[in-house]
Formats: structure tokens, sequence, C-alpha cells
């Protein structure tokens, strides 16, 4: 595993605004603490460099692994994972009426929401649970 420097790291994390970069769950409300992600694997080439680094919620980063690609549910083809310091995150996903869902509006976004499990039963509570509370979890 790659060492992150100290202020590499500190860079991530302020531009992640205390929120997971796939899912937008904020780190203070989780109870675990976030790891800085390659979003491009070393093992692909990836640089551990700002441009290619974020901040993941345990949960998305062990999903999403090594992956680049995932296939998109409604049209079966193999796409490009969401890749958050390039892509908009609005462009690709949405929020359910109630706030409870991630809702992939292409097919990076519906193959990034299925490969990541963004919507597990326990988030779906929990998203719901802080929009009750006034937490704000969109982009």
């Amino acid at each position: 595993m790659a060492r992150i420097p100290q202020t590499l790291r500190q860079a991530v994390m302020a531009a992640a605004q205390g929120r997971c970069a796939y899912c937008l769950s904020p780190e203070q409300m989780m109870g675990v603490t976030f790891e800085i992600d390659h979003v491009i694997p070393r093992s692909a080439g990836g640089d551990t460099q700002l441009g290619n680094l974020c901040l993941s919620c345990p949960t998305c980063n062990r999903h999403k692994a090594k992956r680049l690609s995932a296939r998109d549910p409604l049209s079966g083809r193999a796409v490009p994972l969401f890749h958050p310091n390039q892509d908009l995150w609005s462009h690709h996903f949405a929020w359910s009426a109630d706030g409870g869902h991630i809702i992939g509006q292409t097919p990076t976004g519906r193959a990034t929401v299925e490969a990541l499990h963004f919507n597990r039963p326990a988030m779906i509570l929990l998203r719901r649970y802080w929009g009750a509370t006034g937490v704000q979890v969109d982009n």
C-alpha cells in the first residue's frame, strides 16, 4: 500500500469536505474513519497525486476495490465507474424524493450505484434519518 504524505492526505480531506466522494455520506455521521482511495488503482497505473485520490467511506472503498468499470444494469454493457475528480456527481446521480435512495441517471451512474451498493437497506434508513434531522447530504 502506498504511503500518502500527510500534506497530500490533508488536501484530499479538505477537497472532500468531510464526505465520501462516491455516496456523499458525511464521515462525522458514520461512526467510522474514512479512507483515501486511489480512483484509478495503483495496480492499473494510477498515481498517488491529488487528481487521483479521494475520500471514501470504507464500504464504497471495499466494493470499488480495484475496479475501473462495471456493468450498467439497464444495458448490460461495461461502463466506467464514476470518477469523483473528473465527473460531476449531479450529472450521474440524483436523490429519490424521500432522500433515501441514490438514483443512477446515466450508464456510469447506474453501474456505480449497483457496484458500490449505494442503496443498502442500512444506508437508506440512515439517509432518511439524516433528512428528518436536517443533516445535509446532497451535493
